[in-house]
């Protein structure tokens, strides 16, 4: 064979070189693989939607049961006032200065509480109205306990059955000589009709007062 001879191109079976035909052959896609993969595409297209359903954006829980709400009260009682406090909560006498506070303790449970002022507020109970208000809440119910706490040396006893404010011009008003406790336990055990040793006397600083409620 001469070298101007030229060899034509000639195809293979198997791993052996391919005509320029059979290449473009090759790179075409037959029918059947375009539907198989069409059919692969649409499979997949139809699962998708499920797992982006799942993992795309917040997924909607069933609402919490709200918190249960704490029944037990708050009950305020300014200067001059008596009040009614329920089971379990608590009563707040605001800005005990010169006050006294009464805090009747139901063997049943709750409490009245009465903040007695030493000068009398307008619109409220003078001092020696205040244990007839309070005995007209109890109502007859069994008293547990009585907590009298406040500005003990600034009372005298008598404040509970006779208010300064009562005397008439000329009159004396008693003025106390220290801090009589019991004296003014006896005098508040009288007015509410229960037994003196039911009832403890404590003098504490000015300040808010707080006190718990008995549940029974």
């Amino acid at each position: 064979m001469s070298p101007r001879e030229q060899v034509k191109p000639q195809t293979y079976a198997g791993s052996t070189p391919l005509g320029a035909a059979a290449v473009r052959r090759a790179r075409r896609p037959s029918a059947a693989a375009a539907v198989a993969g069409a059919a692969f595409v649409v499979c997949l297209s139809g699962t998708v939607p499920g797992h982006a359903a799942e993992g795309a954006g917040p997924v909607a829980r069933p609402a919490a049961a709200p918190a249960k709400a704490d029944t037990a009260a708050t009950t305020v009682v300014t200067e001059g006032q008596v009040k009614e406090a329920a089971p379990g909560g608590t009563l707040l006498y605001p800005s005990v200065t010169s006050c006294l506070t009464v805090t009747v303790q139901l063997r049943s449970g709750g409490a009245v509480g009465a903040h007695a002022s030493l000068f009398h507020v307008p619109g409220e109970l003078r001092s020696d109205r205040i244990l007839d208000r309070v005995r007209s809440l109890v109502a007859g119910r069994e008293v547990a306990s009585v907590e009298v706490r406040g500005a003990v040396g600034a009372w005298h006893p008598t404040y509970f059955t006779k208010a300064i404010e009562s005397y008439g011009e000329g009159e004396e008003v008693p003025v106390p000589a220290g801090r009589d406790f019991a004296g003014l336990a006896a005098a508040i055990a009288r007015g509410l009709g229960v037994p003196t040793d039911a009832v403890t006397v404590t003098d504490v600083p000015d300040g808010d007062q707080v006190a718990e409620v008995r549940r029974y």
